[in-house]
């Protein structure tokens, strides 16, 4: 392995959950180059790798990780081409995304305003496809420059080569493309994207579908993740966490009709679920609605506890381990299976462990 490498590195401390076990070996990648030559490495020995961005979605377990971690680190932010309205620019995987967003907006890039205050790093945000507040980042990226892991090769897949889907991507659960680099096209204006999420509107004061100042969507949204634990601070014991622990279920017709019934039968007739029909037909559901009309509150818990600021958040108050974390997240997950038929899946991604 390189002679970079540290060993038996705590996974914790790079991981905004603050939970995991050590890493058998460790090495931080400060370019694509050391990037591309640390993976192949590894995969010439047969090594377990594991891609470590800002540790944002990530569920480490206690045991850690037994084979290389890879900490991108790789920088750069470049305008590769622009017109009068539209500006691509080519980001390396390892930039924090919240300076970058902060960056756009300074620019009067407008796109991803709304994705302000997410943890992490560039290079997660396609497999995730990231997203919040009405944006993600499918409707910006127009390339992402990969390392084929099975060719040892690297390419650009376009857009429509990612499998965007809600929280979804042709890249997760799959371990054959390390993100290197991704383009977004912007839109140069002062003003926002239109706003797609009531939340926000509301806040401006505005119609749905109405633009606003970018830098004050910007703020809005900032404000309403504060709100919320979502933002990192490390005097706040309620942002340490993976973010949004569980993503909002999607039912087809005949499922959104046998939960409707159980929604009556245990809240009442009167009681009208949340609920957003999609491009396909189906109706995505409010997770932190199901959990907290499961009869989680705000701050259940003991070591490991629901966020009291937000339910669709699970913390690490301090002292918890993984196993406490999960031991809760299957709570969560069975007593809403029991009140309403919807079995939650987990968004961060398991590393040696699974619900």
């Amino acid at each position: 392995m390189s002679p970079a490498s540290d060993r038996n590195v705590s996974l914790a401390d790079y991981t905004t959950l603050g939970l995991g076990g050590p890493a058998a070996r460790f090495h931080t990648a400060g370019d694509t180059d050391e990037l591309v030559a640390a993976v192949a490495a590894a995969d010439a020995v047969g090594e377990p790798l594991l891609i470590l961005g800002g540790g944002s979605n990530l569920v480490v377990a206690d045991d850690g990780f037994d084979g290389t971690v890879v900490h991108v680190d790789s920088q750069g932010t470049v305008v590769d081409t622009e017109t009068e309205d539209r500006v691509r620019v080519r980001v390396g995987a390892g930039v924090e995304w919240e300076p970058f967003v902060a960056w756009s907006v300074d620019e009067g890039l407008s796109g991803i305003e709304c994705l302000s205050g997410i943890p992490g790093r560039v290079g997660a945000t396609p497999i995730q496809n990231v997203g919040a507040y009405g944006q993600d980042v499918s409707q910006t990226i127009v390339e992402v420059v990969v390392y084929d892991r099975r060719t040892g090769r690297s390419l650009a897949l376009g857009n429509a080569d990612c499998g965007f889907g809600y929280r979804d991507s042709a890249f997760k659960g799959s371990e054959r493309y390390v993100v290197c680099e991704v383009v977004f096209e912007l839109t140069r204006s002062r003003l926002s994207r239109p706003i797609r999420y009531a939340e926000v509107a509301r806040a401006h004061g505005v119609d749905a579908g109405a633009q606003v100042p970018l830098a004050d969507a910007r703020a809005t949204v900032l404000g309403l993740r504060r709100s919320k634990g979502m933002v990192l601070d490390p005097d706040d014991p309620d942002t340490r966490s993976a973010g949004s622990f569980f993503t909002n279920p999607v039912l087809g017709p005949e499922e959104f009709t046998e939960f409707r019934k159980r929604v009556a039968e245990r809240l009442g007739p009167q009681v009208e679920p949340p609920a957003h029909p999609d491009a396909e037909g189906r109706m995505k559901l409010s997770a932190a609605w199901l959990i907290d009309r499961a009869g989680f509150a705000k701050g259940h818990g003991d070591a490991a506890r629901i966020s009291t600021k937000h339910t669709l958040a699970l913390t690490n108050p301090g002292g918890a381990r993984t196993e406490d974390l999960l031991r809760l997240a299957r709570e969560v997950r069975a007593g809403v299976a029991e009140a309403f038929g919807v079995t939650l899946v987990n968004e961060p991604v398991m590393v040696g462990v699974a619900l």
